[in-house]
C-alpha cells in the first residue's frame, strides 16, 4: 500500500516524538493547521523518510542545528525528547553541545544545556 506523504510524514514523526509530534500538530490546527500539514508531509514526510542517515544521525545533526540557530528552545525540547526516544543518552546529548563551543560560544552551548537538564529531569520525574 502507497502511503500519502502525510501519513508516511505522521508515522516517521510518531518514531521520532511518540505522541507528542501529534500533539504539537493538534495545537496548530486551530490557527495554523497549513503549518502542521507541511511540518508532517516535508519535514517528516520527505526528509525524515530519506535513506542513508538513520534516527539517531538525523536528530543529533537537528539538535545542533537547532542549538546553533539560537531562540529555538521549544524546538529544542521536542527534539531533545525525540533524541532519547531513539535510543541518543543524555550523556551523548550532552556532548553533541559540548562540540559546538567552538563553533557557537558558551552562550548558545549553555542555553541548550538547560533545556536539555530540564527535559532529563522531566523525564526521570515523569
Amino acid at each position: 500500500m502507497n502511503l500519502t506523504r502525510f501519513e508516511k510524514g505522521l508515522k516517521k514523526l510518531s518514531e521520532v516524538d511518540g505522541n507528542a509530534g501529534e500533539n504539537v500538530i493538534a495545537a496548530l490546527n486551530d490557527i495554523a493547521p497549513d503549518l502542521g500539514k507541511y511540518i508532517v508531509e516535508f519535514a517528516f514526510g520527505d526528509i525524515y523518510c530519506r535513506e542513508n542517515l538513520n534516527l539517531q544521525e538525523r536528530e543529533m545533526i537537528t539538535l545542533s542545528s537547532l542549538m546553533t540557530l539560537g531562540g529555538c528552545e521549544t524546538q529544542l525540547e521536542v527534539h531533545i525528547n525525540g533524541a532519547l526516544n531513539v535510543g541518543i543518552t543524555p550523556k551523548k546529548i550532552i556532548e553533541i553541545f559540548i562540540q559546538c563551543i567552538p563553533y557557537t560560544g558558551f552562550p548558545r552551548v549553555l542555553n541548550a544545556v538547560g533545556v536539555a537538564k530540564r527535559v532529563f529531569q522531566l523525564r526521570k520525574a515523569g
